[in-house]
């Protein structure tokens, strides 16, 4: 059966079904949608989940595919092997905005009613007015970013192996990372744990342990929203791993020369983002008060202010407990989206929608083998292999899947035990060099440096029919 062209199918085919109960549309497939959804799923209700990808992400941990440490799969489920099960439409689509009067769903190649709307697409990257940045320095968010920045970070080693000017091969083994906040720490942790371990023996002309990690961060101290003793210990670590850490500077500029803070430039083949996030542009189309970073400010019940049958969470709400803003970690969106589909069933039951109240079990920033930083249950402070080790039952534990479960443990057992990586994958072919001498140039794979000149020699052709 041919597709009608021009219009969206699936969801004109969904919406048709005659099923009088009334339909939830949850957008984002992350962890407050599908917390959210999962809480829907014995209800007396019609749930359709929206996400332009098809999978759910575990977030937390998409630095360490970009750290060939796991592999995209290990910390990806397929949406609807989740949701399938328990009857939950899900829609592979991409939501542009919402006509909150006209209680409906604008796809980028259709539309979709609601009778109760969950918005829970999350946050972006944001170059605090530089987007052309981005396309200098890749930020972390999607399966496909970090399977990029692993292709970056690895082609750096690689393209080193062959150069032959010093000042080059420097250039081409520094790696900045914009953002000391945990996702920048992390990934800076991670980066110097593989050259100098996973890769210290895989190369012939260069030595990975060599490589210069820099990370850089606006504030006075890395982790700027932990408590300052843990923030030292984060850089004491940091530095004994051998990462370079300058706070209270700031990036001017990042261009296809590698990054300048303030007027000093520091030549680097690769940068990274991990200083900002923007709330989804789907917060636009609501029409409620934003803030700055353009998250919408709604009610102790989680709804869009004026409206009940519109619920805002996650990455995208702005929540203020106490005076200040809940944070935007995974178990924030988890607890909001159970509240939010709570508040949805007490409507349909005719009683009064409660209050959300965060319950702040505490947050973990890894740095590195056996080292880590963290706060439980608001007041206990840990560093060091404590932390290290709550961290990765936390994560553990959080993980959709029982095999997720089981594929993360092996691959950390594997990294632990043999100081190895083990998805040291570069996909997409291999490019030229995009900032040097063309291919013709370099030495062959295979050749020491200092038989580059004589590789280049013309060789006579061979006598006919030799091998």
């Amino acid at each position: 059966m041919a597709l009608p062209e021009g219009g969206w199918y699936e969801a004109s085919f969904v919406t048709a079904r005659s099923d009088t109960r009334p339909h939830v549309v949850i957008l984002g497939g992350g962890f407050g949608g599908l917390y959210a959804a999962m809480r829907l799923k014995r209800a007396p209700v019609r749930v359709t989940l929206v996400d332009r990808h098809n999978h759910h992400l575990f977030q937390p941990l998409l630095y360490q595919v970009a750290t060939a440490t796991l592999s995209p799969s290990d910390i990806a489920s397929p949406l609807r092997g989740i949701l399938g099960r328990y009857g939950i439409s899900v829609l592979l689509a991409e939501a542009t905005g919402v006509d909150v009067p006209g209680k409906r769903v604008l796809l980028a190649d259709g539309e979709l009613a609601y009778d109760f709307l969950i918005v829970a697409t999350g946050a972006t990257h944001s170059y605090f007015g530089h987007d052309e940045w981005a396309r200098y320095a890749p930020g972390l968010k999607t399966i496909e970013d970090a399977v990029e920045i692993r292709r970056q970070l690895l082609l750096g080693f690689e393209l080193a192996e062959r150069e032959t000017d010093p000042a080059r091969r420097r250039e081409l083994l520094t790696f900045v990372i914009v953002g000391g906040g945990a996702t920048g720490v992390e990934l800076a942790g991670s980066l110097s744990e593989i050259s100098h371990h996973a890769l210290v023996r895989d190369f012939q002309n260069i030595d990975p342990s060599q490589a210069r990690i820099l990370l850089v961060e606006g504030a006075p101290y890395v982790l700027p929203t932990y408590p300052e003793n843990l923030s030292i210990r984060a850089r004491k670590s940091l530095e004994r791993l051998g990462v370079e850490v300058r706070t209270g500077v700031r990036v001017t500029k990042i261009d296809e020369t590698g990054v300048y803070i303030g007027d000093e430039h520091i030549p680097a083949r690769t940068t990274l983002w991990a200083a900002g996030v923007a709330a989804s542009p789907v917060a636009q189309s609501l029409g409620g008060e934003l803030d700055r970073a353009g998250r919408v400010s709604v009610t102790p019940e989680l709804s869009l202010p004026g409206r009940q049958d519109v619920f805002v969470i996650g990455d995208l709400a702005l929540f203020k407990e106490k005076g200040q803003p809940i944070p935007g970690v995974a178990p924030a969106a988890m607890q909001q989206g159970k509240h939010a589909a709570k508040n949805i069933l007490l409507q349909l039951k005719g009683q009064p929608m409660k209050p959300f109240s965060y319950w702040d079990r505490g947050m973990f920033s890894v740095i590195g083998r056996g080292s880590a930083v963290g706060i439980a249950l608001e007041r206990f402070r840990m560093s060091g292999y404590l932390a290290w080790l709550a961290w990765l039952f936390i994560h553990i534990l959080f993980l959709i899947g029982f095999r997720s479960k089981v594929a993360v443990l092996l691959n950390w057992a594997y990294s632990y035990l043999a100081f190895r990586r083990s998805a040291r994958i570069i996909t997409g072919g291999v490019p030229l060099m995009n900032r040097g001498p063309s291919p013709a140039a370099l030495p062959a794979p295979g050749t020491r440096v200092g038989e580059q000149q004589a590789a280049r020699e013309p060789q006579p052709a061979p006598p006919p029919g030799a091998r």
